[in-house]
């Protein structure tokens, strides 16, 4: 599968969660940082998006521990949470 292509699925599968807030966090996400992502990053957000919605938004908000692979710079970058657009 081409690189556009691998990104369109990945792109609707993070918007795609099955959750509002599981939408905005991993969706958010994809939309702020995808773009920057090497091909080792696209490899790792596949990876951790196959994760349960509960156990994301639980390291993201860091309330429960992040495994050692997912442990990082993009996992930092989810942390921060600056990618959510705020509800007015």
């Amino acid at each position: 599968m081409d690189a556009e292509t691998r990104l369109k699925r990945l792109r609707f599968r993070a918007w795609h969660r099955g959750t509002r807030e599981a939408d905005m966090l991993v969706g958010g996400f994809f939309d702020t940082y995808s773009e920057s992502w090497t091909l080792e990053e696209v490899d790792l957000f596949e990876v951790l998006i196959e994760e349960a919605d509960v156990d994301i938004l639980a390291w993201a908000m860091d309330t429960a521990d992040v495994p050692e692979r997912y442990q990082g710079p993009m996992m930092t970058a989810i942390k921060k949470l600056d990618y959510i657009p705020v509800a007015r």
